[in-house]
């Protein structure tokens, strides 16, 4: 991603901030997956 950062505040990390959100977006796809097998086993054992 390319990203001027000629006119931000110079105490921005951009490289720690992106690091990140590429952890959070990849947290919360696990986290939709797990959460999708555990219905669908729920789904097939339970009813």
């Amino acid at each position: 991603m390319n990203i001027d950062t000629s006119n931000s505040h110079a105490a921005m990390d951009y490289r720690a901030h992106f690091a990140t959100y590429r952890g959070f977006i990849q947290v919360a796809v696990w986290g939709s997956i797990i959460i999708a097998v555990i219905l669908a086993l729920m789904a097939a054992f339970l009813i």
